[in-house]
């Protein structure tokens, strides 16, 4: 019982969005207070919600399946959850890493606009650091070897360049927080294959 009780579930906000993995335990109780639904994914492809009672019902008539037994009734697992009034996706800081910095920049350098491989880029303070230019988000720009050489110990202005776009911190946030690799049950695929095409990265409306 107990190990049923710690399986994975997937949880939707109620946009249908994967937002989360939380336990079977903590998925009934959600059920059973009312905040959230069933979704079962039937043979002909169709999904249909079911709350704690009509899971209960359902759980009674339908074919075996792995169920948890209590003294007066039965209730399969879910698999999938739908949240009745969170419409929010999580929210993650985007970790301030030489990695996401090129991605923020697309590989470009941000004085002359040509792609580099990542091997021919260096990182550059916009604002020198012996001028007080802190090593953050804001002044740290992606430039090939040539322009970081021109520019030098000074800043854009004083070198005669500029940039083809301020840096500022990305606000990329990820769809949903799920290890992919982690093993998940067949009927979460339609969803995890929507989460995983339809990250987010780009602005925040």
């Amino acid at each position: 019982m107990t190990s049923l009780l710690n399986q994975h579930v997937l949880v939707l906000n109620r946009l249908w969005q994967a937002v989360n993995v939380c336990t079977v335990r903590r998925a009934l109780t959600l059920l059973f207070q009312g905040h959230a639904q069933v979704v079962f994914n039937h043979a002909d492809g169709s999904f249909q919600t079911y709350d704690f009672s009509e899971w209960q019902d359902f759980s009674n008539q339908g074919p075996l399946a792995e169920c948890i037994r209590a003294v007066s009734f039965r209730i399969r697992l879910p698999r999938v959850i739908l949240l009745l009034v969170y419409d929010h996706v999580p929210k993650k800081e985007v970790k301030f890493t030489r990695h996401n910095i090129f991605e923020r920049d697309k590989n470009t350098c941000q004085y002359c606009g040509k792609i580099y491989d990542r091997k021919d880029l260096n990182l550059d303070h916009v604002i020198p650091r012996d001028r007080g230019g802190p090593t953050s988000w804001e002044n740290i720009v992606c430039s090939c070897v040539e322009c970081n050489t021109r520019k030098a110990n000074r800043t854009p202005q004083e070198a005669g360049m500029r940039l083809i776009r301020k840096p500022k911190r990305p606000k990329w946030r990820p769809f949903v927080q799920i290890d992919f690799t982690l093993y998940h049950h067949d009927s979460w695929k339609h969803f995890i294959d929507l989460a995983y095409w339809n990250v987010e990265l780009g602005e925040e409306v």
